[in-house]
């Protein structure tokens, strides 16, 4: 049976692909992978978003996506400025102008990690808490 490892990318409906990208690009600082007709590949160092045009459904109420960030602050900071929708809570959740939800995190909270190259390939270097790297040890992957 195949083990799960990781996520590769994920996809998001947006009404327009452009609008999405600059949407997006005033909250976060990020290289585009490249681009097909109706959609465009942002990257994210070893993964990547898909923002492909034309959204079918009604804003998501429960399915949602968590972005790792470098500076939580920062994004908040970004999203404010943006006007985003800011949701209520302890989190820091919005909801973009095509009705997805998405969930930000600060990477040295979760015990998610990026290889060593990859961070290099990305000019990062990120601590991780004491939470996160006691859960990484009790899984035996730090």
């Amino acid at each position: 049976m195949p083990r799960l490892v990781g996520i590769n990318h994920i996809a998001l409906e947006v009404g327009d692909v452009e609008e999405a990208l600059e949407w997006y690009g005033r909250i976060f600082d990020f290289e585009l992978r490249g681009r097909e007709p109706g959609m465009a590949f942002v990257d994210m160092g070893d993964q990547f978003i898909a923002f492909s045009r034309g959204r079918t459904q009604p804003p998501d109420s429960h399915r949602h996506f968590g972005l790792v960030v470098d500076d939580k602050e920062a994004a908040r900071a970004a999203l404010e400025a943006a006007a985003a929708e800011i949701l209520p809570g302890r989190g820091l959740n919005f909801r973009d102008p095509w009705g997805n939800l998405v969930q930000v995190v600060a990477y040295e909270d979760i015990q998610f990690m990026k290889t060593p190259e990859v961070m290099r390939g990305m000019r990062l270097e990120l601590p991780k808490s004491d939470h996160a790297r006691a859960e990484l040890r009790e899984k035996g992957l730090a």
